[in-house]
């Protein structure tokens, strides 16, 4: 390798470690305003500038609620960032059906309320990951027109390793 393409190759990875480290450049959360299909509603609870779980990355999460009584369905996270861990590991999406409102396709239909956060943020392509054994996930996935990439061993460094799982599936959505 010649000295100039040491230099690039150490400022790319120089670069790519500043931007999974703590976020420095400025970031601007938006306004989602409401979020509806039907009987399914997004809240937006919060948003992170540096969610150390999800490699510093900003994040949007919302619950899930049933409009006709108000109940909590579940949540969906939207995390914003190319860092390794949301790529190939963690995704940009993350949510979580309650049981007793699974079956209705919420999760695909949150999915398709939050995607617009991804093209405000220059996000394409968006990845989701579940486990293998997930069948659920696998099929929303499947509905939204995500294709199937691969199955990746988690590292054991991982949060997701340390919680007993062991590999991911991931999911590619082109907007």
């Amino acid at each position: 390798m010649s000295p100039a393409c040491t230099s690039t190759a150490q400022w790319l990875l120089r670069f790519r470690i500043s931007l999974s480290s703590p976020m420095t450049i400025p970031f601007t959360f938006i306004d989602p305003g409401p979020l509806r299909d039907g009987e399914l509603e997004l809240v937006l609870e919060r948003t992170e500038l540096c969610n150390e779980r999800m490699s510093n990355a900003p994040c949007y999460t919302f619950t899930m609620r049933h409009r006709p009584d108000g109940r909590r369905a579940g949540y969906i996270d939207a995390r914003i960032g190319e860092a390794e861990l949301l790529v190939y590991y963690a995704g940009h999406i993350g949510y979580r059906v309650e049981p007793l409102f699974r079956g209705r396709r919420f999760a695909a239909r949150s999915c398709r309320l939050i995607l617009f956060l991804f093209k405000a943020h220059d996000i394409n392509p968006v990845w989701i990951t579940c486990n293998p054994d997930n069948a659920p996930s696998r099929k929303t996935c499947e509905r939204l027109g995500a294709e199937m990439v691969e199955i990746v061993d988690l590292p054991a460094n991982t949060d997701m390793y340390r919680y007993g799982e062991r590999r991911k599936c991931r999911y590619r959505l082109d907007l």
